[in-house]
């Protein structure tokens, strides 16, 4: 009689009539196997497969820790955009020394870095994120809007979920032979910038954003600013896709006679050899880079509690460390007034914010939606 006969055949003993007798011990020590045997049966039907399971409700309650946070590997999918992939790779090793350390789990990353635009619809069109790490705000509201993020993660986190910030620079060739000190030697006659699109970079959109401010900043109105920028614009003889290929066209392929860029990837690229002439110019804008966990990606793999815990790390002194070593500026007020970081980052005197537009979806709407100013710049470079 196989195993599962067994138990099967108790209850058609069972069933057969109620005036079933134990005519004997042996009768009563078979039955009473058989009957173990039957329990336990059901006991691995029902629950010997749970610790198997790796996918959690996705409306199930934020505090709730899924089963595949708390039984064997674990596996965290970051996407991040292109100029914090140094840093991240600095950081994650830590992180998960860390929690082996501490949980005696293995956690590994999936990691992705591209244009901040170009990962957020990648996300939102199926890259199952857990974490993104994104170059503004407006782009992890676009998650947020296609339902995978969950309003309010910008309190979730320390400093309204802004992570890493930097400020924008001026690159030149060395020895500066155009003479390129300020934002308004850009839009000089005979000047080749180069800069990522602002359609799909995150970072172009801070650049833009720099330049308008910097023309504000120095009494223009509106039309003026509008006539700088596109000034400036007329100038860029190609748009590359994120700040990464910007960066290449300029150190790599010689192309252009100026860069703006991330502070942290112009130190960066100084790290990796170049040899950088830059500027930081006084007028500038606080580059702020937010982190948020993808709710309903996290709570699908099971991953909230480790994912939380990882977001909780890059705010730690030890990860700000590892921003402020590849460029960053920390966020982390004590790393921020070490005199390392004091004599690395040049104080500047008059810093714009994002709110200063309104937010980014004021700015959004006023500068990069088809049909705005930056479209309508773009439209007239074309023409011309």
């Amino acid at each position: 009689m196989s195993f599962w006969q067994s138990p099967q055949r108790l209850l058609q003993l069972i069933h057969r009539g109620r005036n079933f007798r134990f005519n004997s011990l042996k009768t009563f020590v078979s039955l009473f196997l058989i009957g173990t045997v039957f329990s336990l049966t059901l006991a691995a039907c029902s629950g010997g497969g749970a610790n198997n399971s790796t996918s959690g409700d996705a409306g199930a309650d934020k505090g709730a820790s899924p089963v595949a946070a708390k039984t064997g590997d674990v596996q965290l999918t970051l996407v991040s955009f292109a100029v914090t992939k140094a840093a991240h790779e600095a950081i994650i090793p830590k992180f998960t020394e860390q929690w082996q350390k501490e949980h005696s789990q293995k956690v590994t990353f999936k990691t992705s870095y591209g244009g901040s635009g170009s990962q957020t619809r990648a996300v939102i069109d199926g890259l199952e994120a857990d974490i993104v790490h994104l170059a503004l705000a407006l782009d992890t509201t676009k998650i947020e809007k296609a339902g995978l993020i969950q309003p309010g993660w910008e309190k979730e986190a320390p400093n309204d979920g802004i992570v890493s910030k930097s400020v924008a620079a001026l690159v030149t060739r060395e020895g500066n032979p155009k003479g390129i000190k300020t934002w308004s030697d850009l839009g000089k006659d005979g000047v080749k910038l180069i800069t990522a699109d602002p359609k799909t970079s995150g970072v172009a959109r801070w650049n833009f954003l720099a330049l308008w401010n910097s023309a504000i900043k120095a009494g223009a109105d509106e039309a003026k600013a509008t006539e700088f920028v596109a000034k400036v614009y007329n100038n860029v003889p190609l748009l590359t896709k994120d700040a990464r290929e910007a960066t290449d066209a300029f150190f790599k392929q010689k192309q252009g006679d100026a860069l703006i860029n991330y502070e942290n990837e112009i130190i960066l690229a100084e790290q990796k050899g170049e040899k950088v002439s830059y500027v930081i110019p006084d007028v500038n804008i606080s580059i702020d880079n937010p982190i948020a966990i993808v709710d309903k990606n996290v709570d699908k793999h099971g991953t909230r509690e480790v994912a939380e815990a990882f977001v909780k790390f890059l705010y730690t002194p030890e990860a700000q460390q590892e921003f402020a070593k590849v460029g960053f500026r920390p966020v982390n007020e004590t790393v921020a007034q070490t005199k390392e970081v004091k004599d690395k980052y040049p104080a500047v005197k008059t810093l714009g914010t994002i709110q200063d537009f309104g937010g980014w979806g004021a700015a959004q709407k006023k500068f990069f939606e088809d049909g705005a100013i930056f479209d309508k710049i773009q439209a007239a470079k074309k023409r011309a």
